[in-house]
Order: C-alpha cells, then sequence, then structure tokens
C-alpha cells in the first residue's frame, strides 16, 4: 500500500513549519539531508534470532544462562556491557531525546534523514512520534534485514515517498562467515518540491575490522543499484560507509570506486570539518560518515550539492566531549548521544542551461 497521503500531509506540514530557502533566489526550495548513525539504538526486550542481548534491563539479566552467554564475550568491554548494563525504559527514553535534540538542532530537523543503527521500526516510529512531532516526517521507512544484533538502516523525510522501499541484501561470496555482520542497503524513492525525483540509499558498510575488499564489494553493489536507476532520478548515498581516512589513503578506495560515479557532499565544502569519528588511539579524524550526490541525467530534472552546504550538526547539548571529539551516550549518567556527529547537506534545483 503506498504512503503517499501521509507524506504528502508531512510535506504541507513542513512547508508551514519552513522550508529551507536559497538565499539568492528566495522562491527555489532547497532539501537538506542528514546521515545519523544512532549507535546502539535498541529497545528493551529480547528479540528472538538476534543477539541483542546486552541491550536489556537489568532486572532481566540475573539469571545463569544469561550470564553464561555473555561470559562467551572475548572483547573485555562487550562482556562488561553484556553483563552489567542496565538498558531500562528510563534509559531509552534519554536517549531517543538525546538523539531528538541532536536532529532538532541540525535546522529544526532535516527534510531526510538517513538513520544507522536502529534495532527496528517500531522505536523509529516511537522516536518520530514521541520525540520529533510537529516537525512533518512521515511514516519512518526501516525494512528488517540480515544482521545478527538486529541494527538496521532507516529513513524518517518530510518529502513524499513514492513507491515502495526496498532493501537490497548484500552478499559477499568470499566471506560467507562474515555475512550475519553486515547490513543491505535500503531504497527510497521521494519526490521533490516542484517536480522530479530524488531516490536515497541509506547505507551502513561492514566495519573496518573487516577486510577492505567487503567494503569494496559493497560500493561495486552500490554502484549498480545507482546505474539501473532511471535517467531522471536524483540520487543520494547517504550512511556510515566504515571507510577510514588511513584506509582511503592506502587503497584509494574511493578514487576508484566512488568519485568517478558521486560527488562526495563535504568534499564540495564544508568548513572546519575534520571528520564525524574519531580515533583516540591514533588521535586521527575520519568521515565514516558520508554523503554521495550524484544528479540526474535529464537536465530538466536535475538538482546540485548547494556549494559549501555540507556542515557537522554537532551543537546539540551532550553531543562533544570536553576535548571536543563525539561524546557516546552513557546508560550510568544518561549523558552523551553517539560516537558518531551527523552530517548535513543541502541541494538545490540546477540552474537553466
Amino acid at each position: 500500500m503506498s504512503r503517499l497521503p501521509g507524506a504528502l500531509l508531512a510535506l504541507a506540514l513542513s512547508a508551514l513549519l519552513g522550508a529551507c530557502v536559497s538565499p539568492a533566489d528566495p522562491g527555489v526550495r532547497s532539501v537538506s539531508i542528514m546521515t545519523f548513525n544512532v549507535q546502539n539504538l535498541f529497545d528493551t526486550s529480547d528479540d528472538p534470532g538476534r543477539d541483542d542481548k546486552a541491550y536489556l534491563p537489568l532486572s532481566v539479566k540475573q539469571n545463569a544462562a544469561h550470564r553464561a552467554a555473555c561470559n562467551e564475550i572475548e572483547v573485555t568491554a562487550w562482556r562488561e556491557e553484556c553483563l552489567y548494563l542496565d538498558w531500562n525504559e528510563t534509559v531509552l527514553e534519554a536517549k531517543l531525546a538525546a538523539v531528538a535534540k541532536a536532529i532538532r538542532g541540525a535546522g529544526g530537523g532535516p527534510d531526510i534523514i538517513a538513520f544507522q543503527e536502529v534495532e527496528n521500526l517500531a522505536l523509529l516510529e516511537r522516536l518520530r512520534k514521541s520525540h520529533l512531532a510537529g516537525l512533518g516526517y512521515g511514516p519512518a521507512i526501516l525494512i528488517e534485514g540480515q544482521d545478527l544484533r538486529g541494527i538496521d538502516v532507516g529513513f524518517l523525510a518530510k518529502l513524499p515517498l513514492i513507491g515502495e522501499p526496498v532493501l537490497h541484501p548484500l552478499e559477499f561470496p568470499a566471506f560467507p562467515e562474515r555475512e550475519a555482520d553486515t547490513r543491505g542497503v535500503l531504497e527510497a524513492t521521494f519526490a521533490l518540491p516542484g517536480g522530479g525525483r530524488l531516490t536515497g540509499f541509506a547505507v551502513h558498510f561492514p566495519a573496518p575490522f573487516h577486510p577492505v575488499a567487503m567494503r569494496e564489494r559493497a560500493y561495486r553493489h552500490l554502484a549498480e543499484l545507482r546505474a539501473a536507476l532511471p535517467g531522471e532520478n536524483n540520487v543520494f548515498a547517504a550512511g556510515d560507509f566504515n571507510t577510514t581516512s588511513t584506509e582511503a589513503d592506502e587503497t584509494r578506495i574511493l578514487d576508484e570506486l566512488v568519485r568517478p560515479a558521486w560527488s562526495i557532499a563535504h568534499e564540495s565544502g564544508c568548513p572546519a570539518c575534520r571528520g564525524t569519528y574519531y580515533y583516540a588511539a591514533g588521535d586521527n579524524w575520519s568521515f565514516l560518515d558520508m554523503i554521495l550526490y550524484s544528479p540526474a541525467r535529464s537536465a530538466d530534472a536535475t538538482w546540485r550539492l548547494r556549494e559549501n552546504s555540507a556542515r557537522i550538526a554537532n551543537t546539540a547539548p551532550g553531543q562533544r566531549t570536553h576535548a571536543g571529539t563525539p561524546q557516546r551516550f552513557s546508560a550510568d549518567d544518561r549523558a552523551g548521544v553517539s560516537d558518531h556527529w551527523p552530517l548535513v547537506v543541502e541541494i538545490e534545483p540546477a540552474p537553466e542551461q
């Protein structure tokens, strides 16, 4: 069933709340896009078939079976989290409120948000209805994937949805034992103001501890999906690509698999941007989170990246440590937001040739 009527209402509400307007031409509306890895946004229930046992209330962890399962975890920090993290409803509400403040702090909520690390559709709807109410977002978009922990990618959008979203699984024939730790590519197409289509791909590529060949395969798959779209579709891909600055320099993966077909948003102008993720061990910043853009091939439908519009959305309370790095959420004191900073960019209609 199409969600178009509800999404049209969302677009109307968005207009009432104030659209992004080009300073050069007050009559032309721009569209803002955010990518946001919200870091372990789990509900408080144990989902069958998913390894979400760390994100449960402490009250349900007091049994031998749970402790035995946790003690099988080799990484000390993850084992301690599994045993002692008290992920209860009060903590979850604090996490949702912190995420919402970060979104509201980015110009009152971007037109489209691509999320990573959300457990399920119900939780994304809870964020929308309880903490982002009044901003004009239509029904949440999330399709359950294959990730063993149950973390998925999703969208919230103020623009009307066209057709049905599709989740494209990522397959890694050379690494079948690692596929359970991967997420698919979520595709959704939206109606642009004044006409035109914008197809978005929400992504969360394999983590850096996986072989670089897995990320190469993911980039190639994304390129295949883009190439299969109609020529009148403007296209973006947003999410956690998990490509560190070191990997990008050493392998030239972005030069070979991204830049020929896409513009990398933060490279089009992002004053004072160092990165969206900080590695303390090497005192190193990376743009793990990126927004890629590819304009329509049909000249009369083309939108473009707005120059110098890319920005890090990190001004909300709790997003920064005292050292000026991303502050992950702490269940103990209910402070922080995520270990990733959101990235925002704007697109606008290209001038007539």
